[in-house]
């Protein structure tokens, strides 16, 4: 009955039973898409996005409204910048501060939700929830590969067999997006503290080369990076949403 309920719970990713996004034959091979080439970085950049773009100080294109929300004692900022309120494209972008001072150190396409994001996330509504969420936990269905986030590796992570090809790879890792779940446990832990129509397993994970169920997907190389870098010890967050929420 637990082995069940774990499968289960591995169903109900990225806020749906269904299989995470449409488009599946676009994805390429699982693991080794299009949407997560890295672009290079020279130290001390900034992005070109308002407010913030020439402020080392802020994280760009962040307002304030959510940058209050970022903890202060939080040293890395997953930064998800969504392409439109109703598009499933982003980019994301991780900024490591130094003192009073952000510094991107790492830049990735990435998808949302098919129907892009909302400030009122429901369980099926296929929208990646807009805010600023912790980053705890991590996992999937491959070795640790050397996280430093605490990382389970069960099996029942995999997406089933009967999804598309291209999904089968999505869930190898994951880092669990603290919405509606309880901090500190797997991130295929069912639980939901607000309840189940708020939805729920809202992940990073890998990408299949379209929109998904609510979760935000990228290479299996970007994966890779933010699983050896995010650092409990610096208070991971996620801020994330479409570029006009971002910067109310």
């Amino acid at each position: 009955m637990a082995a069940l309920g774990t499968f289960l719970a591995a169903l109900t990713a990225c806020g749906g039973a269904g299989f995470d996004g449409g488009g599946a034959g676009a994805a390429g091979r699982p693991g080794h898409d299009r949407a997560g080439t890295a672009e290079p970085i020279r130290p001390g950049t900034v992005d070109d996005l308002r407010p913030g773009a020439t402020d080392p100080t802020r994280i760009p294109g962040v307002g304030d409204r959510l940058k209050r929300r970022i903890p202060a004692d939080s040293g890395q900022v997953v930064a998800v910048y969504g392409n439109g309120r109703d598009s499933a494209d982003a980019t994301l972008v991780l900024y490591t501060r130094h003192g009073n001072r952000w510094e991107r150190t790492g830049r990735w396409r990435a998808h949302n939700g098919k129907k892009g994001w909302t400030t009122h996330h429901r369980s099926g509504d296929n929208r990646s929830p807009v805010g600023v969420f912790t980053l705890t936990d991590a996992g999937g269905v491959l070795a640790d590969p050397g996280a430093r986030l605490p990382y389970t590796r069960d099996l029942s992570f995999a997406a089933p067999r009967w999804w598309a090809a291209s999904h089968w790879h999505d869930f190898d890792y994951v880092i669990a997006i603290d919405y509606n779940r309880v901090e500190g446990t797997p991130p295929n832990d069912p639980t939901r503290p607000e309840g189940e129509d708020k939805g729920g397993s809202i992940w990073l994970h890998m990408d299949h080369g379209s929109g998904t169920s609510g979760c935000v997907s990228l290479s299996k190389a970007a994966m890779e990076y933010l699983l050896r870098t995010l650092d409990p010890d610096r208070h991971p967050v996620v801020v994330m949403g479409d570029r006009a929420e971002l910067e109310a």
